[in-house]
């Protein structure tokens, strides 16, 4: 029953994110509307790492399954791929870099104010 409660809980958070998306008019998936839902509601303590940890620890494990049906997807694809693989290859490389680099440096301001946060209460 634990796992049914923890599965609810983020399909629930989830949901939320498809509302903002229907609600909001801008181009942000809604996967990412519940994302940024799900690490504040952690991050202020609204939802306990607990709550949804053995779950969100199974889909994380799970997901490179996900990837197979795009993967196939692209080999059946690949007639019309064929034409434009070096721009596709290029926008990969690039949009790669770009999230990488984003990603590090959310990162390190997430831990810089984590810190200066710690120091604070330590202060």
């Amino acid at each position: 029953m634990k796992y049914v409660m923890q599965f609810a809980l983020i399909l629930a958070v989830s949901f939320v994110g498809e509302i903002l998306n229907f609600l909001i008019p801008l181009p942000i998936p809604a996967s990412i509307y519940g994302i940024i839902i799900l690490f504040l509601c952690l991050e202020f303590k609204i939802i306990k790492l607990s709550w949804v940890k053995d779950v969100g620890t199974f889909l994380i494990a799970a997901m490179p399954v996900m990837f197979i049906p795009a993967g196939v997807g692209l080999m059946a694809s690949w007639n019309i791929l064929r034409p434009s693989i070096v721009a596709y290859a290029v926008i990969t490389l690039v949009t790669t870099v770009v999230v990488m680099a984003a990603s590090g440096l959310a990162t390190q301001l997430v831990i810089k104010l984590r810190n200066r946060g710690e120091g604070k209460k330590n202060g």
